[in-house]
């Protein structure tokens, strides 16, 4: 569990302000000749930017209900509706929480350990993103009441 926080601490510090990408002038020519043989030469100062890699960001969990133990853990990688990876023990940012013992959504109003101890009102997610009890997946929901969805749409990031 330790080895865990170290590496999500080092994630976190590792990850900043993107530094100004900079370059230019310079590239790389390749030339070759022949059928097959493998001769050719590079001329060019080398200077420039050759390529560039796509930004992919900064890893950036979301707080994920976990059906096993009915707790709410960071989600460290995850998609298609389901979290793979999980991570601490965290609490929803709005406290609108999924009860197992009624499947709906309500507000927490004491949470302790990913886990809430005292239920509120019925709520729903403010992302729109809601666990479905039928196929265990997250789905964006398009008819919510009473902290239920009647209408599940396409799944979404928990």
């Amino acid at each position: 569990m330790l080895l865990i926080a170290v590496i999500a601490a080092s994630v976190v510090f590792a990850c900043g302000p993107k530094p100004p990408v900079t370059g230019g002038g310079g590239g790389t020519k390749v030339t070759g000749t022949g059928s097959g043989s493998g001769s050719g030469a590079s001329t060019g100062s080398g200077a420039g930017v050759v390529g560039s890699a796509p930004d992919v960001g900064c890893l950036t969990p979301t707080c994920a209900y976990h059906t096993g133990t009915s707790t709410y853990y960071a989600c460290l990688a995850g998609g298609a509706g389901a979290c793979f990876h999980f991570g601490a023990p965290c609490a929803p940012a709005d406290s609108c929480m999924y009860d197992a013992a009624d499947r709906t959504y309500k507000q927490c109003t004491s949470i302790i350990e990913g886990k809430c101890t005292q239920w509120g009102a019925a709520c729903a997610p403010k992302n729109g993103c809601m666990f479905s009890a039928t196929d265990g997946l997250h789905h964006t929901c398009e008819a919510v009441s009473g902290g239920t969805c009647s209408r599940y749409g396409a799944l979404c990031a928990p």
